[in-house]
């Protein structure tokens, strides 16, 4: 098992950062393993040989890795949460509101928040878990994530008050799920485009995907859906 570990960790670009407190290089080394190889993919005993501590110190910190990848993605998602909201108190404010200026805030905070490097691998993190249905991801990505996505849902349904709640909730559906895979940078498009597309130019993908989410949001709803009474102009 500890020769598996050590090969998985290699595999995975571990770097042991000694200099680093115990429970920051469980968070560090989690992350890597938990994106390249999902909650499932890791044993506890891997976590703790590419943080480089002991066993006894990854129960004592966490407990178990359901545990250490809640901390994880709190830790990450908390900055971005807390700049969206910024954002759109700042729209808000401004008395400017549009459907463009409400989607690129919700967006961009998730395309450029922290490191380069940082960013890359929480994108992949957060990609991994949105094909992973067990009910406890579910949970930590609701506690991350909803607080400030259910602010955004209220402001676009104040800008599209034809739309019926659940019809705002199938475009927003889609808006994650376009989010989601263009963080996660499988490199489809660029062999598709010859490189001419690239998914990790922050500023190509916003000049791109506002407007094209902002028609879909626009769009009218399909035959039969329940509209709400548009607001008299």
């Amino acid at each position: 098992m500890i020769a598996e570990a050590s090969k998985l960790a290699k595999a995975t670009g571990t770097v042991k950062a000694t200099a680093k407190p115990v429970k920051q290089r469980l968070i560090d080394a989690g992350e890597r393993l938990f994106a390249e190889h999902g909650l499932n993919g890791v044993g506890i005993r891997t976590i703790a040989e590419a943080a480089d501590v002991s066993l006894a110190a990854l129960n004592y910190h966490f407990g178990e890795k359901e545990n250490l990848l809640a901390e994880i993605f709190a830790e990450r998602a908390r900055p971005i949460a807390a700049e969206r909201m910024r954002l759109l108190a700042e729209i808000e404010a401004s008395g400017t509101i549009t459907l463009e200026r409400v989607i690129e805030a919700f967006l961009r905070p998730a395309f450029g928040a922290g490191s380069e490097a940082r960013f890359k691998l929480f994108a992949k993190l957060r990609a991994r878990l949105a094909t992973e249905s067990e009910a406890f991801k579910g949970r930590i990505r609701a506690t991350a994530f909803d607080e400030s996505s259910r602010r955004y849902i209220a402001a676009l349904q104040a800008l599209l008050p034809e739309l019926s709640p659940q019809e705002l909730g199938w475009r927003f559906h889609f808006l994650l799920g376009a989010m989601l895979y263009t963080m996660a940078d499988a490199g489809r498009i660029q062999s598709l485009t010859d490189g001419k597309c690239d998914p990790g130019d922050v500023q190509a993908v916003m000049s791109h995907i506002v407007p094209f989410m902002a028609a879909g949001f626009r769009s009218a709803p399909p035959p039969g859906s329940v509209r709400r009474k548009p607001r008299k102009k």
